[in-house]
C-alpha cells in the first residue's frame, strides 16, 4: 500500500476526506479519500496537509500531519473543537437581520489575532436600510481599530461580491458565523459549484443528515491572468451561537485585545482585571472615549472563562 501526502477537505466529528496533492504513479490526483486517524494524537482540522498511508480502494490513515501553519479552534473547559487549520484569513459573516452578536463577533476577532489569522469582517443584507445605521453602531469599534469591514448585500449586489473576491482571491479563507447571516449565499455566489462539491463530500462520508455539521474546503474557481496554479480556497464551517476560548491565557488575552497593547504593564496592578482595580489606564482609556467599554467587558468574561476552565482542569487532573 502506497504513503502519499494528501490535503483534509471535509471532516464530520473524525470522520474526513481528504484529496491527495501528491503527484507520485499510481494516485488519483482528484480521488476523495476517506481517511481514518489512529488515536487523539491524529485528530485532522480541514485544510491539513496529512501523510496518509492507503488501507484500500480510496481508504487511507494519517500517519502523520504536517506542522500547521495555524489552528483555528473553540473550547471550553471540557473540550476543543477545530475548526480549520493554515489559513491566512477569516471572514466573520455577519448581517443586519437578523442582528448579530457583537460577543461572537468579538470572540472570533480575539481568536484570529491569537493564530496570527486576518480577521475580515463582512456585514451582509446591507441593502435593509431601516436596519443599516444600528449595525453600523455594533461596528464602529473595530472600525476605529481598522479591522475591515465589507459592506454587501449577496443577494442583491453583485458588485460588492466582486470587490470581495478581491481580497478573497490567491488565499485560504474560512468563513464562520451565527446561522442566518447568509454565509452559505455567500459561499455559493464566490463559487458556483459549491454545492456540486457539498454532494460529492456528502456521498462520500456517508453522513447526509449530518453534513449540516460538517467543516469543508472548497476550491475558488480559476480566472484570467493567474498562472500560479493556486486560485485560493474557502473553507466553510457550521453556523454556531457560541465561541469559547477557553483555552487563552490571561497573557495571551492581553495581547489579543490589539486596543490593549500599547498599554499593557502601565496599570498600578500587574494582574489588574481592568475592571474596579485603582490606577487601571484601560479603564481611563474607556472613560476618556479611547476604548470601547464592550470590548473591555468581552476581555472579563474571557479572563473569568479562562480562569474558571483551569480551575476545572486542575479538579480533573
Amino acid at each position: 500500500m502506497k504513503s502519499f501526502k494528501a490535503l483534509l477537505v471535509a471532516s464530520y466529528g473524525r470522520h474526513y476526506l481528504a484529496r491527495s496533492i501528491d503527484d507520485q504513479e499510481g494516485i488519483d490526483h482528484q480521488a476523495l479519500y476517506q481517511v481514518t486517524s489512529r488515536g487523539k494524537q491524529h485528530l485532522g482540522a480541514v485544510g491539513d496537509i496529512l501523510e496518509v498511508q492507503e488501507t484500500g480502494p480510496e481508504q487511507a490513515v494519517i500517519e502523520t500531519i504536517t506542522t500547521r501553519k495555524n489552528l483555528l479552534y473553540r473550547s471550553d473547559a471540557y473540550k476543543s473543537k477545530s475548526i480549520a487549520s493554515n489559513v491566512d484569513q477569516i471572514l466573520i459573516v455577519l448581517a443586519t437581520e437578523p442582528g448579530f452578536s457583537p460577543d461572537l463577533l468579538g470572540r472570533a476577532v480575539i481568536a484570529a489575532e491569537t493564530a496570527d489569522i486576518i480577521p475580515r469582517i463582512i456585514l451582509n443584507k446591507c441593502d435593509l436600510p431601516d436596519k443599516l445605521p444600528a449595525a453600523r453602531k455594533m461596528l464602529e469599534p473595530y472600525i476605529a481599530m481598522g479591522y475591515p469591514v465589507h459592506e454587501m448585500s449577496v443577494k442583491h449586489d453583485p458588485a460588492s461580491v466582486a470587490a470581495l473576491a478581491e481580497h478573497v482571491y490567491g488565499k485560504v479563507s474560512v468563513l464562520v458565523g451565527q446561522s442566518g447571516m447568509g454565509k452559505s449565499t455567500l459561499l455559493n455566489a464566490l463559487i458556483p459549484n459549491a454545492a456540486a462539491q457539498t454532494q460529492e463530500h456528502s456521498k462520500k462520508l456517508d453522513s447526509g443528515k449530518h453534513t449540516t455539521t460538517a467543516c469543508r474546503y472548497y476550491d475558488l474557481p480559476s480566472r484570467p491572468g493567474n498562472d500560479s496554479g493556486f486560485n485560493g480556497a474557502l473553507i466553510d464551517s457550521p453556523g454556531f451561537q457560541e465561541f469559547g476560548l477557553a483555552h487563552l491565557s490571561e497573557s495571551e488575552l492581553q495581547h489579543a485585545f490589539i486596543e490593549f497593547r500599547p498599554l499593557l504593564g502601565q496599570c498600578k496592578f500587574h494582574n489588574c482585571s481592568h475592571g474596579d482595580e485603582p490606577g487601571c489606564v484601560i479603564r481611563a482609556e474607556v472613560e476618556s472615549g479611547n476604548i470601547s467599554a464592550q470590548r473591555v467587558e468581552l476581555f472579563r468574561q474571557l479572563r473569568h472563562e479562562s480562569h474558571n476552565a483551569d480551575a476545572i482542569q486542575a479538579r480533573l487532573k
